[in-house]
């Protein structure tokens, strides 16, 4: 991420509730989701993205660029949509 700008070494993953993703019109999982959310008001889209664990540079950045992607075609269905 640092080679586009964005500094995440202060960062670290943290956990969101079920709770607060059953408030979501729409969660993007990113692969192995075990997530058991309300499915009459939630819509889940399972992304299934290869883990970029143990990927060489090139593999995370082709991971890195198609949630890129992903987003900009999921804020433009919302735009859209508005």
């Amino acid at each position: 991420m640092d080679e586009i700008g964005i500094d995440l070494s202060g960062r670290t993953p943290r956990e969101v509730s079920t709770e607060t993703l059953n408030d979501c019109d729409v969660v993007a999982t990113m692969g192995c989701s075990t997530l058991e959310l309300d499915a009459d008001s939630v819509e889940v889209r399972d992304w299934a993205l290869d883990d970029p664990d143990g990927q060489d540079f090139d593999a995370v950045r082709t991971i890195r660029e198609e949630i890129e992607e992903r987003v900009i075609a999921l804020f433009d269905e919302f735009v859209d949509d508005a």
